[in-house]
């Protein structure tokens, strides 16, 4: 159905409104899954300013009025499945969306006729644990995910330390905090997890979390409901829970118990008020005792119906939260104890999508795992375990069929491993070679270990490519060997020109340009130390907080924030007053994002603007329609030849336009925003266990008040932004003890 949001986006287009009125108007309607543009009115005053002072955006809200709420299109339910006994043409009407066949009915009204619908979930985590098994029974023949023990202390302590990148369920920054808070000790923990990370249940988490760390100040408002909700620490977190108090405290059938569970969660207001009595008194037509009569008081009774009715719309079914925890506590297990294999399986699955790729080589490297470019000789098509680390699949090389991968393989496998560059063509000759496959293999680095300059191979490839051409020519007719000259014997080896091979830039730039990935290295492992002085955000938690909808926010639209990164494309555009525009792409080791440049920035710092050029970027992020966030550039420059003092007041002047909403003046410094309260964090040194525990608690305290932590090892000082919560300062006191926290 038409949301608020996408009504009036609708409308626009329809109604010839113009993109950014159209965008402007949708933007000041509160999220919220469930809001209706009458309800909005009252809520948002900008809403309402563009309502009463602009006849066109008025006809355009009260014409979105009309449509929210109306069937936008015949969708697919994604993984629903509607099963009878007699062909489904005998109950419902039938129709076709493409391919597949669907009912025409809406899932709750084919409940209400009696059909059954069954949800069957395909999850690509299933496949990559198989894929990991596969790999792991070549070092453990008899391995089997289903035997992995269901209690592994290691794994629980992973979790703990937020080590959850792979971690099917628990990757995101808002799941990761929620695991290191909770501490998770067994399957059951997880299960809670994923119970309460969305929208309305997780107000509950803090109340939970604090039972789950102190069970002393767990309660119960009878001793009835001790046995239902023990192991969610006292909270209400699943619909098996609901029923069950229902059932044990007042006397409910299941049936009875689920009805009246899908009434709150519906709203349905006659049927709370009425069963409200049912449950407190019972009501002997029905064959229910009530509370009363199994001892609780009535005034207990209501309150522990006013509690359900709170928290009945938000449960969560726990046997679909078990399932998933299972999945994830697998997913966990197998990359705490098989990595290596895991971790390839993992970056197999996700090969399509290049920033997952990027996160998990990142988290490989983090976990002492080194990524191998591909090799016509180790390599599989995909990616495969080679000692103690991981090479690239064949496959991940840009115009490289897995038909041709499949004949390299098979190659290899019969006649051993190639030895030379001419070889290896020879004896690919007729096998789907050409000249594409074979460059990209040279620019991705495949022959490296032959001992080849990647240069010498470039500029002799056409030659050898000829001569193989020649020779199979030949061939045919009985006649000369490769590199027979006038019928005297063939020449032994490949002679390569003497040239110096390409800079480990330039090498970089092809493996980007034939993998889509750095591979030997990144352009930024030069500028961390400078990124980090600017106060530069990720990139990748720009967009994956923009993606996660459910979390904390520690990003906003129209947000000023500073970004390191290498420009990897640049496309110049006119507009229609005859100014530029330029599209950038910026790419950092987290993730990529797209910055617009009009004609001021251009004029200033257009000349940074090149491909393969280091620069920092300050800006206002932007987020239109369901598009990745944009940020819309207000500077630019070189990360090379910045000065420390330059550094930091880039630094200051973004915080400073954060905290103010406006971007700094370009005509004086922006002024140096007050000393805040500071949160003084010491650790012995830099790689102590807790420096990267302590990371990942930051996420759950998003903020702009500094925190620096020292190490006592090196003297050096490390600076962050978080908010000094009291909880943050219990957290840190508790891991690292009271004379190592402090707040001044």
């Amino acid at each position: 159905t038409m949301a608020a949001r996408a009504a009036i986006r609708d409308v626009g287009r329809v109604l010839n409104v113009s993109y950014g009125e159209t965008d402007a108007v949708a933007k000041q309607v509160p999220f919220d899954l469930k809001m209706m543009l009458d309800k909005a009115l009252t809520l948002s005053k900008p809403l309402k300013e563009y309502y009463d002072t602009n006849e066109q955006l008025r006809a355009l809200i009260d014409t979105a009025r009309g449509l929210e709420g109306m069937p936008r299109h015949a969708s697919t339910h994604a993984a629903g499945v509607v099963i009878s006994r007699n062909p489904l043409t005998d109950y419902v009407p039938l129709a076709k969306n493409d391919e597949a066949v669907v009912c025409q009915f809406p899932m709750t009204e084919l409940e209400e006729l009696g059909l059954l619908k069954m949800d069957f979930l395909g999850l690509r985590n299933l496949t990559v644990l198989e894929d990991a098994a596969v790999l792991v029974r070549k070092t453990d023949p008899g391995f089997q995910v289903d035997a992995i023990p269901e209690d592994d202390p290691e794994t629980f302590k992973m979790l703990t330390d937020g080590r959850t990148s792979g971690v099917f369920q628990l990757e995101s920054a808002g799941m990761t905090g929620v695991a290191v808070g909770l501490r998770p000790k067994s399957i059951e923990d997880i299960t809670a997890i994923i119970a309460l990370y969305r929208p309305g249940p997780m107000d509950s988490i803090p109340r939970f979390l604090e039972c789950a760390v102190h069970p002393e100040r767990i309660s119960y408002k009878h001793p009835l409901l001790e046995p239902i909700l023990s192991v969610t620490y006292g909270c209400i977190v699943y619909q098996e829970q609901v029923i069950e108090i229902f059932r044990k405290l007042a006397g409910f059938s299941l049936g009875q118990a689920d009805m009246i569970r899908r009434a709150m969660s519906k709203k349905k207001h006659d049927v709370i008020d009425a069963e409200r009595r049912a449950f407190v008194h019972g009501d002997p037509a029905r064959d229910i005792a009530g509370c009363v009569a199994n001892g609780v008081p009535e005034g207990v009774a209501n309150s522990i119906y006013d509690e359900i009715l709170d928290f009945a719309s938000y449960a969560f079914n726990k046997a679909h939260a078990v399932a998933y925890a299972i999945v994830c506590y697998r997913t966990a297990w197998m990359k705490c104890h098989w990595p290596r294999q895991y971790m390839a399986a993992l970056l197999t699955s996700v090969l399509d999508s290049s920033g997952k790729v990027a996160e998990y080589i990142a988290e490989c490297r983090a976990m002492g795992i080194q990524l191998l470019p591909p090799d016509v000789n180790e390599s599989d098509a995909d990616f495969t375990v080679v000692g103690e680390n991981i090479r690239f699949g064949l496959v991940a090389v840009k115009g490289i069929g897995r038909g041709f991968i499949g004949e390299v393989m098979a190659e290899r496998s019969a006649n051993g491993p190639f030895t030379a560059f001419d070889e290896f063509c020879r004896r690919m000759y007729g096998k789907e070679l050409n000249r594409r496959p074979v460059e990209s293999l040279i620019r991705a680095g495949a022959f490296d270990s032959l001992g080849y300059k990647r240069k010498a191979l470039l500029q002799v490839l056409d030659r050898v490519l000829d001569g193989v051409s020649s020779e199979g020519r030949k061939n045919v007719a009985g006649q000369m060997d490769l590199f027979s000259l006038d019928g005297d014997e063939p020449v032994a080896t490949l002679v390569l020109p003497d040239v110096d091979e390409f800079t480990p830039a330039e090498k970089m730039a092809m493996e980007k340009e034939t993998t889509g990935l750095y591979l030997t290295g990144h352009p930024m492992d030069d500028y961390r130390d400078v990124a980090q002085k600017l106060g530069a955000a990720p990139i990748g938690s720009i967009t994956a907080d923009f993606q996660e909808q459910d979390g904390p926010q520690r990003f906003r639209d129209g947000q000023y924030v500073t970004l390191a990164g290498v420009v990897s494309s640049v496309r110049i555009r006119t507009t229609k007053s005859n100014s530029l525009m330029c599209y950038v792409v910026l790419e950092d080791d987290t993730g990529s994002m797209e910055l617009i440049a009009f004609q001021r920035v251009i004029d200033a710092g257009g000349s940074y603007l090149r491909e393969n050029e280091a620069v920092y970027c300050a800006g206002r992020i932007s987020v239109r329609d369901e598009k990745d966030p944009q940020l819309m550039l207000d500077t630019v420059g070189p990360l090379a030849s910045l000065t420390s003092e330059e550094m930091v007041e880039i630094a200051r002047a973004s915080v400073s336009s954060s905290r103010s909403g406006r971007a700094p003046s370009k005509r004086q410094p922006a002024p140096e925003p007050p000393k805040p309260r500071t949160l003084w964090v010491k650790l012995p040194a830099r790689d102590d266990p807790a420096f990267h525990r302590i990371e990942l608690i930051l996420t759950m305290f998003p903020g702009t008040e500094p925190m620096v932590v020292y190490f006592a090892d090196t003297k050096k000082r490390l600076g962050a932004r978080c908010v000094i919560h009291p909880a943050l300062v219990e957290e840190l006191t508790q891991m690292l003890g009271a004379e190592n926290v402090i707040v001044k």
